[in-house]
């Protein structure tokens, strides 16, 4: 595996600047709107800034309301990059987004600007921080797997996932078949669980400053569940609708978003709206503790209230604390 690309020289400022700056944390924290914020920071210090998204669900063209995308109007004419690049009958792969977003980076340092990565997808944002390695691949194990996952279900795969490995299959939950098959192709090649498998310390940028975000859980409950329903009156099932002849039906990752597949279910008559947003709500609550807890192991993570009025002022002297160490260090 390749090195990153060297950082900018520093622009004659007072402090280096961050070779990558990611801003994680659960769903409806506030990640975007603090990226925005922290690249126009830059760009008043004179360094220009771009972000890299790292929501697997926002790669998928089409796919704007329910994964809560921004528009290019909201994006403040700041570059905005892995937006919409896979169709939605596409299966995005990890090792292929690892691939593109450190390109990505590695182009936007080349041009002396700061990669701001942001999102909420575990594995991603891990596949580009860290110094991820993929666990082997055996088509024979997987096509066994895939094969027993037609005859027992996935219920009885998943079971087995959580027997083997509780986090990982916390992690992927239980409607995701293409990742517990893949955490049991891998639990079986190596005989260890994925999860002991995932890098948690060593970062793969010298000078990175992780930023993540909390929200007092009573408050972010509340946060999620009127988001949910904001989504439906911004019209998410015409865009579902509108996303069936393209062939989000047939597609194996796209159809199973949270939200996406409920719509589907009120397209076709299959529950009532209230019903559909009510099962919405319970997975996207679900969705952000899996969320919380995976970054928790980020120890290098630096934590914010995402409620605090001096966000952005307090996250802007933690990436110069953080950088100016790494420096030194």
């Amino acid at each position: 595996m390749s090195s990153p690309a060297p950082a900018p020289a520093p622009h004659g400022n007072d402090f280096p600047a961050p070779e990558i700056v990611a801003v994680v944390g659960a769903t409806g924290t506030g990640k975007s709107e603090l990226s925005l914020a922290l690249a126009e920071r830059f760009a008043a210090e004179g360094r220009p800034a771009e972000i890299v998204n790292a929501d697997a669900m926002q790669l998928y063209r089409g796919m704007d309301i329910g994964t809560a995308k921004l528009t290019v109007d909201e994006r403040r004419g700041i570059p905005h990059h892995l937006l919409d690049v896979l169709e939605v009958t596409a299966d995005g792969s990890v090792a292929d987004y690892q691939r593109d977003a450190r390109a990505a980076i590695d182009d936007i340092l080349s041009r002396g600007a700061v990669p701001i990565l942001v999102g909420g997808s575990g594995l991603y944002v891990s596949s580009v921080v860290f110094d991820f390695q993929f666990p082997v691949r055996n088509e024979a194990v997987r096509t066994a797997l895939e094969a027993e996952l037609e005859t027992v279900g996935l219920a009885a795969l998943w079971r087995r996932l959580a027997d083997a490995d509780a986090e990982a299959a916390a992690s992927i939950g239980p409607h995701n078949a293409r990742r517990i098959v893949r955490a049991l192709e891998v639990i079986t090649l190596t005989g260890r669980p994925v999860t002991g498998q995932l890098p948690e310390e060593t970062v793969w940028w010298r000078r990175a400053a992780i930023v993540a975000l909390r929200h007092p859980r009573e408050l972010l409950v509340e946060r999620l569940d009127r988001r949910v329903e904001a989504m439906w009156a911004a019209g998410l099932v015409d865009e579902v609708a509108s996303l069936v002849p393209q062939g989000l039906e047939q597609a194996t990752t796209a159809r199973r978003a949270i939200g996406y597949a409920q719509a589907l279910a009120e397209l076709h008559g299959e529950v009532s709206r209230p019903e559909a947003i009510a099962e919405a709500q319970a997975l996207t609550r679900r969705y952000a503790r899996r969320q919380v807890s995976w970054f928790r192991r980020y120890r290098e993570a630096e934590w914010f209230d995402s409620a605090d009025e001096s966000l952005v002022e307090r996250v802007w002297r933690g990436i110069r604390m953080s950088t100016t160490d790494a420096l030194d260090g």
